[in-house]
């Protein structure tokens, strides 16, 4: 009897599956790459080539990982073609750059335009939630197999938009009963923060802000008002993909920031002594702790504090 597959055996074929599976669904197994008359490989040179200035061979192969005797004579064809010039550098004649040329242009631009569209056509298959999960995975994916490849991920912060509101109560619900064991009592109470926040907002003194990348929401923080004097930072999530990213320092900074413009003269929060990472958030801002006290809520022992910034 043949000895069972490692684990790492199975997860090879598991990937392998995938691999069948993704390059069929993309059509990279066709003749021609999005019925172009290019290979998958001569689409890749045209995208390269768009977007760089002047590059050779070398800075090519070395970008795509292509062997130079095969990029060769993918650039052959791909001049023969009148698609791709080559110019002898000046500084050293035994260097070339390459260039697309305005046929090159034209087709590439095709080509650009039909993955944009068919990737759009995969996409609005899908629902809001399914296509954050899909670019999500595929971050991962890139993270993984080649940390240094991948760029720095940028978001926005933007003003809450009608079903914010419900993915706020829903997240915290979420995520602190996954992270700290919370009860339901807790999703209730951020449910009837979130509530008095809509019914009572006061755009001139109050914000919300949320985090967005891509579509994706990956945090928020409000600011709502107390009195003339007195502001409250309230509901600080990030998401944990997220986290490192500096989002929640900067939600923070915006929430301080804002009151000062808008006038208030002291910020105030209210939050758990086991929530390490948020207080050395608000510690960082400058706030200080100027009251704790325990508590039985949610479902747990925990110790209340309230901290202060004076501005």
């Amino acid at each position: 009897m043949p000895p069972s597959p490692s684990p790492v055996d199975q997860r090879a074929a598991a990937l392998r599956r995938f691999n069948r599976f993704y390059t069929r669904h993309i059509g990279v197994l066709n003749e021609g790459l999005l019925e172009s008359p290019f290979s998958l490989a001569e689409a890749r040179v045209l995208y390269e080539l768009a977007h760089r200035t002047r590059p050779t061979a070398s800075d090519l192969s070395a970008a795509l990982g292509l062997d130079p005797g095969y990029l060769s004579r993918l650039l052959r064809g791909l001049r023969r073609r009148s698609l791709v010039a080559r110019e002898r550098s000046e500084a050293d004649g035994r260097r070339s750059h390459l260039a697309l040329t305005r046929k090159g242009r034209a087709a590439f631009a095709k080509l650009d335009k039909r993955s944009h569209d068919d990737m759009r056509a995969l996409l609005t298959r899908l629902g809001e939630p399914e296509q954050r999960r899909l670019l999500e995975a595929a971050r991962t994916m890139e993270r993984l197999l080649d940390p240094a490849a991948v760029p720095a991920p940028s978001y926005i912060l933007r003003f809450h938009q009608p079903g914010d509101m419900g993915w706020v109560v829903h997240r915290h619900g979420a995520l602190y009963t996954q992270e700290y064991g919370w009860d339901e009592q807790f999703e209730a109470l951020v449910a009837g923060i979130v509530a008095e926040f809509l019914r009572k907002f006061d755009p001139r003194k109050e914000r919300c802000w949320i985090a967005e990348r891509e579509g994706d929401i990956l945090g928020s923080v409000f600011l709502v008002r107390e009195s003339d004097a007195l502001a409250k930072l309230r509901l600080l999530l990030v998401e944990p993909h997220a986290r490192g990213l500096g989002i929640g320092g900067r939600l923070v900074a915006e929430c301080v920031g804002t009151a000062r413009r808008l006038g208030y003269r002291r910020l105030t929060l209210w939050t758990q002594r086991s929530l390490a990472a948020a207080r050395h958030l608000y510690q960082q801002a400058g706030f200080s702790l100027v009251r704790s006290e325990p508590h039985h809520s949610f479902g747990h022992d925990l110790v209340g504090e309230t901290w202060d910034l004076e501005l």
